[in-house]
């Protein structure tokens, strides 16, 4: 399935709906429909785990697109937010994760020309979501290096504490999209959250893709466009650590529970890396993309 979080209208509540042939399903009303019940928000779904995901995709088959009135709506008549506009902990990002990063990241930041021996692990708090087509800030009073970074985000859907990389996928809920956006000149002493964790710096969606449809996260392409230019283009192969090394690795000391987001990491191309440096400013427009998973757009405006 392809779940979304949206909004009827401007004064409706946020609620969870699945993309079904250009239609926004709303599965709690659906399931009413049938004298059954499914959550009407996105981290209450997740928490029924694969159970939730096969109750849903058996109720959206029974109607083969056929849904009762009040139960779907044409996606242009929708406001999609994130995916999960509040998550209920910071995100886990994960800094150096593709061999060409980490050597373009070497040249023009202060980190190590060696590859890291273990992830490199950042959080990004819950005000740091936008959904599709928020405006991302700008605020020049704090940075005059704000960087772009597409990524790969995995979503837990079932509690994991020191599980195997063999297992890891097991614990996946699905997949989406993140842009890991990074004011360079504002890590401190190394570290890095109030560099990466500023609000809107971590636009999400447009939707989770269940990880049924996706049994192979590492062989997606992924890239990103300022103002229209490629500037990344990649495919989630060249990770230096994949999703099962980062859920057993994350899992060893800190438990990992439905709904918590990890963003695995950038390939090479951000601002920082190019010579010379390019940033982003007001007035400029962010795309990125994951294959299977989708786009997102975003402008940048001055606050």
């Amino acid at each position: 399935m392809r779940l979304i979080t949206y909004r009827s209208d401007v004064t409706a509540a946020a609620r969870l709906g699945a993309i079904v042939d250009n239609q926004v399903v709303d599965l709690a009303r659906l399931a009413e429909e049938r004298g059954q019940y499914l959550p009407d928000n996105m981290l209450d779904f997740i928490d029924l785990g694969p159970q939730g995901v096969r109750s849903g995709t058996e109720l959206l088959n029974v109607y083969q697109g056929q849904f009762p009135a009040g139960t779907a709506w044409p996606v242009q008549n929708v406001k999609i937010l994130a995916p999960i506009p509040q998550p209920r902990k910071n995100i886990f990002g994960i800094g150096l994760n593709y061999v060409e990063h980490v050597a373009e990241s070497s040249r023009t930041l202060d980190t190590s020309k060696e590859l890291p021996k273990e992830p490199v692990i950042f959080s990004k708090p819950p005000t740091s979501v936008i959904g599709p087509g928020d405006a991302i800030e700008h605020n020049s009073n704090i940075t005059q290096q704000l960087d772009w970074e597409v990524e790969l985000a995995v979503i837990i859907g079932t509690r994991a504490k020191g599980v195997s990389e063999a297992d890891a996928l097991n614990y996946v809920f699905g997949y989406s999209l993140m842009i890991d956006m990074s004011a360079r000149d504002c890590r401190r002493a190394g570290q890095w959250i109030y560099s990466k964790g500023q609000d809107t710096y971590a636009p999400f969606g447009p939707c989770i893709v269940t990880a049924d449809e996706i049994p192979d996260p590492h062989s997606l392409n992924l890239s990103l466009k300022v103002n229209g230019i490629i500037k990344q283009d990649s495919n989630t192969r060249h990770m230096l650590f994949n999703v099962n090394a980062l859920i057993a690795d994350i899992s060893k000391g800190i438990t990992l529970e439905s709904g918590d987001i990890i963003a695995t990491g950038t390939p090479e191309g951000v601002g920082a890396g190019r010579s010379p440096q390019e940033w982003v400013w007001p007035g400029d427009v962010i795309e990125a993309y994951v294959e299977k998973i989708g786009e997102l757009r975003h402008p940048v405006v001055a606050v």
